[in-house]
């Protein structure tokens, strides 16, 4: 158990400093091109819940707030979800190259948060502009980045091989 406990715990700090990088990258978009902000994560935590029979509470605005908030948490959720499987596949004996890491974390990353709007109809990738893959590829890269250099770091500055 402890063996685990300290990769696990490293590969979630880590994922949260990856989700707080992907952040930043996303808003700085927003920024640079004036765009608004995706209302994807709130429609795919609707259509989770709807499927789930279960009810956001609240009326109105108070349950409009509530269902942004959920959708920002699946987003966080992913981040240090992937940092943390990043951790068990260590504790596991898992040592590839840094690329392999960076490819891991980035794929891990765009499946946990498209893959369940894919799955619930919100979005469909196939149908995305050039311009759409940059926006959400760009700032997964800056999450896997980031995720792996802090996991490796907080892993006492151990080099996998490149």
């Amino acid at each position: 158990m402890v063996r685990v406990t300290g990769p696990l715990l490293y590969g979630a700090a880590a994922g949260a400093a990856g989700t707080t990088a992907l952040d930043v990258v996303s808003y700085g978009d927003m920024v640079l091109r004036g765009r608004p902000a995706s209302s994807t994560p709130e429609t795919t935590v609707q259509k989770l819940a709807q499927r789930l029979h279960l009810r956001i509470p609240g009326e109105g605005q108070a349950q409009e707030n509530r269902t942004e908030a959920l959708g920002a948490l699946t987003g966080l959720a992913a981040g240090i979800g992937m940092g943390a499987m990043l951790g068990v596949g260590h504790a596991a004996g898992w040592r590839p190259a840094r690329s392999t890491q960076y490819a891991v974390a980035v794929v891990g990353a765009l499946v946990a948060t498209n893959g369940p709007m894919t799955v619930l109809g919100v979005t469909d990738p196939r149908t995305w502009a050039t311009s759409d893959w940059i926006a959400d590829i760009v700032p997964h890269l800056a999450y896997a980045v980031v995720t792996v250099s802090v996991f490796n770091r907080l892993l006492g500055g151990v080099r996998a091989p490149s």
